[in-house]
């Protein structure tokens, strides 16, 4: 028993991870990468709010260290991790296992257009479907959303280099570069202050598509998924989910500023959304109608 144990402490010493067999399955130990970001304090604060409708005392431990989303895939893969948060797709949902609560409600498959200043009245005229086919979009040529605008017969530029979606835009080279609503505000300012563009928020017009924004697990952790799953259930039932979205900062001010509720809204088919996404289950989803 010694020489077992000996081995697994000099294979954690150089860092690798123990096989499932070797792992305790019902560990209540939750290691999730320290929030960078807006969206991982939001995540971090529905994992408190799951753990808190439980009778398990799961501890979480944060893990320092900025990493990129493919990395932290490959960690909560590998048992680094065990939690992380992104938009949802069927590579993702093969790679780990979904809790699939999307924690913002589908509020960034709301998205609304970065555009030149002088371009408003463009957008003023359109009022169908076929005269958003008129208006060109720019989009980084590997994301989600530039399959989505292409599949719903939108016509798309593709750039590289996100930097460049600022310029282009500013430039008219295409009219308009759709963000989810929590994004466009902050990057209008920023980019007008410090690149002297000429951008603005356009202010009429809405694209909406389901795009979940999940929790993960690693598919070897299937108990703390159902678990973290039953708890954001329980929150939703006592309306303690709601309180927390509607009180995060970011989202009140997308709702003070986006105008949700009287923009023209277009919606789009999202072809890349896994087949098991909660679509039925209308209390997990934004009505911007009823904001």
């Amino acid at each position: 028993m010694k020489k077992i144990s000996t081995c697994v402490l000099l294979l954690l010493s150089l860092g690798f991870v123990l096989p499932l067999s070797a792992q305790d399955q019902e560990s209540t130990k939750i290691r999730f990468n320290a929030p960078q970001n807006p969206n991982g304090f939001y995540t971090l604060a529905m994992l408190e709010l799951a753990i808190s409708r439980l009778d398990k005392d799961y501890e979480i431990e944060l893990v320092e260290g900025g990493m990129t989303q493919a990395r932290t895939i490959d960690n909560v893969t590998r048992g680094v991790l065990d939690i992380m948060s992104a938009a949802t797709n069927e590579e993702m949902e093969e790679l780990l296992q979904p809790i699939r609560i999307p924690l913002f409600k589908g509020l960034l498959g709301h998205r609304i257009f970065i555009i030149h200043r002088d371009n408003q009245a463009l957008f003023d005229r359109v009022e169908t479907f076929e005269d958003l086919k008129h208006v060109t979009f720019g989009q980084g040529a590997r994301w989600a959303d530039t399959q989505i605008l292409e599949h719903n017969g939108l016509t798309v530029v593709k750039v590289n280099k996100f930097p460049s979606l600022f310029y282009m835009v500013d430039g008219e080279r295409f009219d308009a570069f759709p963000r989810g609503v929590n994004e466009p505000f902050g990057e209008v300012v920023s980019w007008n202050t410090e690149s002297d563009l000429e951008l603005a928020v356009e202010k009429r017009l809405m694209l909406v598509y389901r795009m979940p924004f999940y929790m993960y697990t690693s598919k070897n952790r299937p108990q703390l998924a159902a678990d973290l799953e039953r708890g954001l259930n329980l929150a939703i039932a006592d309306g303690g989910f709601d309180e927390l979205f509607f009180s995060n900062e970011t989202v009140q001010d997308v709702l003070q500023k986006a105008n949700l509720s009287e923009r023209l809204v277009f919606p789009l088919d999202n072809p890349t959304l896994p087949t098991a996404t909660p679509v039925e289950r209308s209390e997990l989803w934004l009505d911007v109608s009823a904001l």
